[in-house]
Order: structure tokens, then sequence, then C-alpha cells
């Protein structure tokens, strides 16, 4: 079938999803403070203004007079209709807005400023002028030509458009046709059963699919911030159909969305419900041994939870998966997350978020768009409301979009972390009176990563290897963040590095590390398959006596 424009926007930016991460982001008052310094800096280097100015001017001469070589990038979907160069009248357009966008990045790095400082001052410059691209303006030639060709009805679906999201979705445009889906339908439709609730989870079990399955167990520990069916998205797609079909048992903790009443319930509480699913599980499946997948801040409670129990000798945890998981944050201060980390920043996110009691994710989906605004925000500016037509139906866009809350006792705990490196510095978390090292974790791990992650990248997610003490292994596929989970057989387009010398240096393991065509999943399955010990008869019927089945997945708390 033929890829549709919808399809594209939608395949780009879920390669840019930015929600399942603890949420720092930035305030007005930072966007403010940055347009002070810049005027500021203006004034005081009057030189270097009027040079930045006569640059600027000279080039719109050239513009004007059809001699500037001024073009986009040939990547640049903003651009991609042939009339920006062909059209004199829009190419001038074009052209005039470069030569701002250039000479004002221009500006900023001739700037005197520490790194840091200058970064910062670069990004929000570059919000600024991404908003002021003509592409965004209603007289952009495929709005014209869409408002020609529908006779003006383009238009007035844009505004309808316009209206919806002011009242729904906080003016924002709207990523996602939600109507096209539903939880248990099309979307975490793989059969099983909730095994398991308490007032903080669910724990799922599924449905095996193979005559014989592997003795030890996988359990999955989904991000708190994101409900857990990423892992269960459409068949095609699923995590835990694959897994299934591999001959593992496959069980899925599936969080509570918290209400301010559960405002106290923090990474201890968290670490809780993981060690009763573990300890359910096994008794569920007879078994001493399970292995374990985490992903992004589920990663980040799972290691501690792994290390607090490696300390005090438990034998259960068999192996360690993590997926897109950063744990050494050491050097996270350039990132577009990081430049705004500043301790003020930090107290007033700890306030704000303790003050309603949880931290609701459209305010983490809000401030997360502003972060890549030509991903998520302006190109569905384009589709929504210059063009008039609906947003894609797309699966990885919904589950995005079905945003949690964060409870603020462990939204705080999430920040402190970020701010002390905690998990990098043994002993500085402590976790039910204990200590966290991750050092005293022995059993083997796999670390998968994403080659473009904007969020975690790969080079911190492979320190990772440098604080456990079993032996890693490191994996880097070429994808985004949600995209290299989601990151099924039959894409021609993927490849993966595996296979290099385990050291210090990223850049090191990956010279050396092996390239391989396809999907990175065949590998892992392999792997965790030499981990799941002999192979037995699958149950015939899920959960037990001492844990009734409650209700058919995915559960009610998913729901919520």
């Amino acid at each position: 079938m033929a890829r549709t424009p919808d399809d594209k926007i939608a395949d780009h930016s879920a390669e840019v999803i930015l929600g399942p991460n603890p949420f720092i982001g930035f305030r007005a008052r930072d966007i403010a403070r940055e347009a002070v310094r810049a005027a500021k800096l203006s004034v005081s280097q009057p030189r270097l203004t009027s040079r930045t100015a006569l640059k600027l001017g000279r080039e719109l001469r050239r513009v004007l007079s059809d001699r500037s070589e001024l073009a986009p990038a040939p990547r640049d979907r903003r651009f991609a209709d042939e009339a920006w160069m062909q059209n004199p009248r829009y190419k001038k357009w074009l052209q005039a807005w470069m030569a701002l966008d250039q000479t004002s990045r221009d500006w900023v790095e001739s700037q005197q400023l520490a790194p840091h400082s200058r970064a910062r001052l670069q990004f929000m410059t570059t919000l600024l002028l991404d908003a002021l691209a003509p592409s965004n303006s209603p007289l952009q030639p495929e709005a014209v030509k869409r408002f020609r060709e529908t006779h003006g009805r383009s238009a007035l679906d844009g505004l309808n458009n316009l209206i919806r999201d002011v009242r729904e979705n906080r003016g924002l445009p709207a990523q996602v046709d939600k109507t096209q889906f539903e939880v248990g339908r099309n979307l975490a439709n793989t059969e099983g059963a909730v095994v398991l609730r308490t007032e903080l989870i669910e724990l799922i079990q599924y449905t095996p699919v193979t005559a014989q399955v592997h003795e030890f167990p996988v359990l999955i520990v989904p991000p708190q911030i994101n409900k857990f069916y990423v892992f269960d998205l459409s068949p095609e797609k699923s995590v835990v159909k694959a897994l299934l079909e591999q001959g593992l048992q496959v069980f899925v903790i599936s969080w509570r969305n918290p209400q301010a009443e559960q405002r106290d319930w923090g990474l201890a509480e968290y670490a809780a419900g993981i060690d009763m699913a573990v300890s359910a599980i096994c008794t569920l499946t007879a078994t001493a041994h399970i292995n374990l997948v985490g992903a992004c801040a589920g990663g980040v409670t799972l290691s501690s939870y792994v290390a607090t129990r490696a300390a005090a000798g438990d034998p259960r945890v068999n192996s360690l998966t993590l997926m897109v998981n950063a744990l050494d944050l050491s050097s996270t201060g350039d990132t577009p997350l990081g430049l705004f980390a500043t301790p003020t920043a930090i107290r007033a996110a700890k306030q704000y978020s303790q003050a309603k009691g949880v931290l609701d994710g459209k305010d983490m989906s809000s401030a997360f768009a502003w972060l890549r605004p030509n991903d998520l925000i302006w190109n569905y500016w384009v589709n929504n409301v210059l063009l008039g037509r609906k947003p894609p139906a797309f699966d990885v866009l919904y589950w995005n979009n079905d945003s949690t809350r964060l409870p603020s006792r462990l939204h705080g705990e999430f920040l402190d972390i970020y701010r002390g490196n905690a998990l990098a510095n043994p002993g500085t978390l402590r976790l039910h009176g204990v200590p966290v090292d991750l050092s005293r974790i022995k059993c083997d791990n796999y670390l998968i990563s994403g080659l473009n992650d904007h969020i975690t990248p790969w080079q911190t997610c492979y320190r990772s290897t440098q604080l456990f003490g079993g032996r890693s292994t490191f994996v880097l596929a070429n994808s985004g963040h949600v995209q290299t989970i989601l990151n099924p057989p039959g894409n021609k387009k993927s490849e993966f590095w595996s296979g290099g010398r385990v050291g210090a240096d990223p850049d090191a393991w990956r010279k050396s590390a092996r390239r391989q065509a396809g999907s990175w999943w065949p590998h892992w399955h392999a792997w965790l398959q030499k981990r799941g010990g002999a192979l037995k008869a699958a149950p015939k019927k899920l959960g037990s006596k001492d844990y009734p089945v409650l209700a058919a997945a995915p559960g009610q708390y998913v729901l919520e």
C-alpha cells in the first residue's frame, strides 16, 4: 500500500518522541531571561552587532537581485514543495528567512560565552527562528494549493482543528487521530490475564504460544511515565508477542495511573511493586530465577531495585535488559533537557508537582514538544491547521499521547537522581535503607540504545557498561528513542552494531563492533534464550490457586 504524507509525518515524529523521560523541562521565565540576555549582548557589543547587521544586509541584497545561493537542506521536509525554489517570490521569501537564520546563529556563536550559556542562547534563538519559518505561514505554497483545490474548505477545516486543539490540547496541534485506536481492541491485544492486582500494579501473564517454554520467565518493567502497551502495541510491533514466539514466558507490570492522593508513592513503593511481581512470578512458574527487562525511567527504578536485591544476596535475578536507558548522567548538560536543568528550575519543578500532588502527563508532553518544535509542533500545525487535514492515525503517537501522571514524590526523587547523578555514585541513593551500588549487580546484562536517540544519547547509555559488575552486552540500533524498542524484523532500513570490545570509550567500542543488517530483536532473543533455562511443557492455563485470573489483558489500570 502506498505511503501517505501522514505516514511520513508520523514515522518521523515517532523518531523524536520525548515522552518516556522524567520531566525537567524549561520555564517561560527561562525564555524571557535568554531574550533579555540577547538584547543586552546586542547593546554591549555594538561592533559585533553592526558586523552581523551588515552581513545580513549584504545577503538580503543578493536575495533581492537573485544572486543568493542559499537553499534549504535536501532533507528539510518543510521546504520540499518545488515552488519554494522555482517561484521567484517564494524563493526570495525563503532565502531572506534563511539569511536571518544563518546570521543569527553566527552571531550567537561569536559571543564570548561559556559553552553551556552559548548553547542555551542558541537553543532559544533557534526556537524563535523556527517559529518564524515561512513554511508555518498560511501563505506558504502547499497551503495555497490546498485552499484552491478544496475551494476554501481546507481553511474552514483548519479553523475547526485549531478550535479543537485550543479546547482539548492546550493550543498545541494534535499529533494523532485518536478515533482510530482502542486499547484492548487494536492495541495491547495479545492474549493474557491479570493475575495480581495491588493498589500500585497489575501483573499481566501472557498466554504461551509454543508447546514448550523456557523455565526462567521474563518480566517487563515499563516506565512510570507512559503506559505499558508500548511493549504490546500492534501485533506486528509487539515485543511481548515476539518473545512468546521464542518460547519465553512473558509477564508485564502495568502501573496504576496515580491521582493526587497517591502523591507519596516514591521509588521505594515502585521497587516494592517490582518485588511483589517477582515473587508472584517465581511462584506461578515454579522457578527460582527470572530475567528482568526495563526501559528508560522504568530502567532507573529496575536497576535500583536489582542493586538492592543483589546487596541482600537475593539470587532470583538471572539477567537484566535495559532499553534506551541512561544511568550515568554526567554528560547530559548540553542536551536540550540538560540546558535548562538549573538548580532553580529543578526546585521549581519539584514545587509545581508537590502543589498538585502529581506531575500531569500533559505538562510533560507540552514541554517536551517545545524541545523539538519542528517535529512535534510545526509539522502538525501545517498539516492540521494550514492544510485542514486530520492528524495521522499512527499507533506509536496514540500511545505517546495516552499520557500518565507521576506522583510528586517519585518526580522529586527522579530530579534528585538527575541532579546528583546518584546511580553513578555508589551509596548516594538509598532504597529501603540500602545504599544503591550498581557494581553489586553481577548478573549478565544486555543494553540496547539508539544511534539517533535525542533523549538518552547512546554514548550516555553505553556508560552503564562501566557501572555494572556483571558481563555487559551492548547493542546499538540505527533508530531513535521509541523506534529502537519497536524494531521488529522486516524493516529493510534497520541495522545494528554489536560485539565490540567493552571498555570505557563508547567510540572505541563502536569502531570495534560489527555492523549487522536487520532488527536487533533476534540477537536479543537468542541472548535471552541462552539465559532462559531448560525447556518444559507450557502451562495449560494462566494463573494459579494463589494467583487466580482477575481479568483479561490488558487489565483495568491501563484504561484509567
